[in-house]
C-alpha cells in the first residue's frame, strides 16, 4: 500500500470509527446505513460529486457549502451531515469514498454479516443473487451482502471473494488454467 493510500484510510478509519460510534450510541444504526449506502450510490453515479470530493481546487468553504447542500438534498441524518460538514471544513473530504467503505465493513460486523464481492459475465437475477449467497451463508455461516459486479470478459460463471478467500468458477479462468496445461505438455 502506497503511503498516501496509507494516511488516507488512516484518516478514513478514524472518521469512521467516530461517526459509527455516535450512531451506535443514539441507536441510529439503521439511518447510518442507509445514508452510508445512499452516500456509495451517489458517489458512484455522480462524477461531479467525485471531482467536488477529490479536487483541492474548491475552498473550505466551497466544498464545506456544496456537500452540506448534497446531505439536505438526500435527507441524510444530522450525525451524517454534520460529519460531512466538518470533513469539508478539515479539508478531510477526499477521503470520504473511504469512510463509506469503512463504515460499511463496520456496520455488516456489527450485524454479523459478512460482504461477498462477487463478479459475473452477466447480471445476476434476484433468484442467482439469493442462491449466491444462500451458498455462501452455508459455507461462512454468517448472512451474506453482496456486492455485485459484471465483467463480460470472464465469459461466464463467477469470482466470489468473501474476505481474503477467492473463489474463481470463471470460464475464462479455466481457458487460462487449460492454455497453461497445454504448454506444459508440449
Amino acid at each position: 500500500m502506497s503511503e498516501t493510500a496509507s494516511i488516507s484510510s488512516s484518516i478514513a478509519g478514524r472518521y469512521a470509527l467516530a461517526v459509527f460510534e455516535l450512531a451506535k450510541d443514539e441507536g441510529k444504526l439503521a439511518a447510518l446505513e442507509a445514508d452510508t449506502d445512499a452516500l456509495s450510490a451517489a458517489v458512484d453515479a455522480s462524477e461531479d460529486l467525485r471531482a467536488m470530493v477529490g479536487s483541492p481546487i474548491y475552498s473550505r468553504d466551497q466544498q464545506t457549502a456544496a456537500i452540506t447542500a448534497v446531505a439536505e438534498a438526500m435527507g441524510l441524518d444530522g450525525t451524517t451531515k454534520n460529519t460531512l460538514a466538518l470533513m469539508a471544513s478539515k479539508r478531510r473530504l477526499f477521503v470520504l469514498p473511504q469512510l463509506l467503505a469503512a463504515l460499511s465493513a463496520m456496520i455488516a460486523e456489527e450485524k454479523g454479516e459478512v460482504t461477498a464481492e462477487v463478479t459475473s459475465a452477466t447480471a445476476l437475477n434476484e433468484a442467482q443473487a439469493g442462491a449466491v449467497a444462500e451458498m455462501l451463508k452455508s459455507r461462512f455461516g454468517k448472512d451474506i451482502k453482496l456486492n455485485s459486479t459484471v465483467d463480460e470478459s470472464l465469459i461466464g460463471g463467477l469470482i466470489v471473494k468473501v474476505g481474503s478467500k477467492m473463489i474463481d468458477t470463471s470460464v475464462r479462468a479455466k481457458l487460462a488454467s487449460l492454455q497453461n496445461a497445454m504448454k506444459e505438455v508440449g
